[in-house]
């Protein structure tokens, strides 16, 4: 069953930079809300995916995005639950695009205080962003945390440094949805030059996404995929990392890397274009500082 709902107007995207948040306009964008398993939901803010679990008359929102997405989120959560309390706010990880509008969802819900979930080393980016938008978690924990819902259990799982070193990925077992952000997509390069990603402890993240008995996968661009996709994720930097060693043993330099490594099996995919090149140069900058 699918519930969405579209709304075209001006809005402001919000844009990471070196750890900074700044805004930018964008017309006539859109956002949508898919139930992808039952009481799971996808909420989509132009590019950035959401989610939020519903348990009887309570919620849990993942990644609040930012202050105006946040609102919409808000108000979708209580169109499809009308009437249910949120009863927490989990943060996949600390960067800025996905974890800021935590008082803008809570003001939806005419709360003030919310418990929110994150990993303990989200704590200092957070607290160094010092933004009342995003405001740091009342929650944290190490390796793994299971807390209920209306009667649902949640897990949260860290698999290490990856995309920062506080990314978590959220699974609900009753129907094996899991919550991947920024590390991993659906038949998609990675973002631009793979900034915040810890080499090579992101391939271990990736591989660990493996020992979670999730089905579906929702990820925080991009559409839902399943087992495969992580699959087809693993073996595209695997064959990323492996024509970037061989340069390098050529003697080739990032530009000349960056200008001829060509992957044609991955051509079709999303951003393929205009960031696999980027995506090499990270991998060679990797290789190259520490031999890999």
């Amino acid at each position: 069953m699918t519930t969405s709902r579209a709304l075209r107007a001006p809005f402001t995207v919000g844009i990471v930079v070196a750890g900074a948040m700044f805004c930018a306009p964008a017309l006539a964008q859109d956002f949508e809300t898919t139930e992808v398993a039952e009481g799971v939901y996808q909420f989509r803010w132009i590019g950035h995916n959401a989610l939020f679990v519903v348990s009887g008359d309570e919620v849990v929102a993942f990644d609040p995005i930012n202050s105006e997405a946040a609102a919409l989120f808000g108000r979708e959560i209580q169109r499809v639950a009308p009437g249910a309390r949120l009863a927490a706010i989990v943060y996949s990880h600390s960067d800025a695009d996905h974890a800021t509008g935590a008082p803008a969802l809570m003001a939806a819900f005419d709360e003030d205080e919310v418990p929110i979930i994150a990993h303990e080393r989200a704590v200092a980016p957070i607290r160094a962003r010092a933004s009342g938008e995003q405001p740091g978690p009342s929650v944290t924990f190490s390796d793994r945390l299971t807390f209920d819902v209306g009667g649902r259990s949640i897990e949260l799982h860290y698999l290490g440094p990856s995309h920062t070193d506080n990314l978590v990925v959220p699974f609900i077992p009753d129907v094996r949805v899991a919550f991947a952000v920024d590390f991993v997509n659906n038949d998609r390069v990675g973002f631009q030059e793979l900034p915040g990603w810890y080499f090579p402890e992101v391939f271990d993240a990736l591989a660990g996404m493996l020992h979670i008995p999730f089905d579906t996968v929702v990820f925080g661009h991009g559409a839902p995929g399943d087992r495969s996709s992580i699959h087809r994720q693993i073996a595209y930097y695997d064959d990323l990392t492996t024509a970037v060693r061989r340069a390098i043993a050529e003697g080739m330099s990032e530009d000349e890397v960056a200008e001829e490594i060509e992957l044609p099996a991955y051509a079709d995919w999303g951003q393929y274009d205009p960031w696999m090149s980027l995506n090499a140069r990270a991998v060679y900058r990797w290789l190259a500082t520490t031999g890999g």
